[in-house]
């Protein structure tokens, strides 16, 4: 179940793979936009206020790293005007992306997602809400937009051992200290693990 930190006056949730899967399904049963929304969140590492900028145009295959990647105008961590990007974006949520694009008949420059970052955030709260209460599972209802990114950044980080460098650029992480609390705590466990 959703994994939580509350020790600080703003509570940090991980959630699974699988739980991210629910909660785009949970959004997706209000509307395929929502469900966009959680993917360009959970899968691609998206901030909620980067949801609305893509579409299209800014999506293509690179050849060389036999990848999905679209164009991000982001944050800048380092403060400043926004910053482009390129941001990664897995087969299945570019698959998910075509058809979307297709079925609604957007044209090439039109966002997938084409609403403001409060109603982004809102949609995030009204799926973990759905969830709560459906599965009676309170944890549900701290998750909050940005624990898609930081489920993400973590998943990549320590589960997968994406490199840093790789996930800065792909997330918009423009120096070490803006993504260093996204690793995990170099544990007993973990050190053994990791030098065996």
């Amino acid at each position: 179940m959703v994994r939580v930190d509350d020790a600080t006056d703003v509570p940090k949730c991980w959630l699974s793979p699988e739980e991210l899967t629910q909660l785009e399904r949970t959004a997706g049963e209000q509307g395929w936009e929502r469900e966009i929304a959680m993917q360009l969140m959970g899968r691609c590492g998206l901030r909620a206020s980067e949801v609305s900028y893509p579409g299209d145009d800014d999506l293509r295959y690179s050849e060389k790293g036999d990848v999905w990647l679209f164009e991000v105008r982001g944050k800048n961590t380092k403060g400043g005007n926004r910053k482009l990007r390129d941001a990664w974006m897995p087969d299945a949520v570019a698959d998910d992306v075509h058809k979307y694009s297709r079925e609604r008949d957007l044209t090439p420059s039109e966002s997938w997602v084409d609403v403001s970052t409060p109603t982004v955030r809102r949609w995030v709260k009204e799926a973990a809400q759905t969830l709560a209460d459906e599965l009676d599972e309170p944890r549900w209802r701290m998750v909050s937009s940005h624990d898609l990114r930081r489920s993400w950044a973590t998943y990549h980080l320590v589960e997968r051992q994406v490199d840093v460098r790789t996930m800065m650029s792909i997330g918009g992480w423009s120096d070490y200290s803006a993504i260093e609390p996204y690793l995990a705590e170099p544990t007993e466990a973990r050190i053994g693990e990791a030098m065996a």
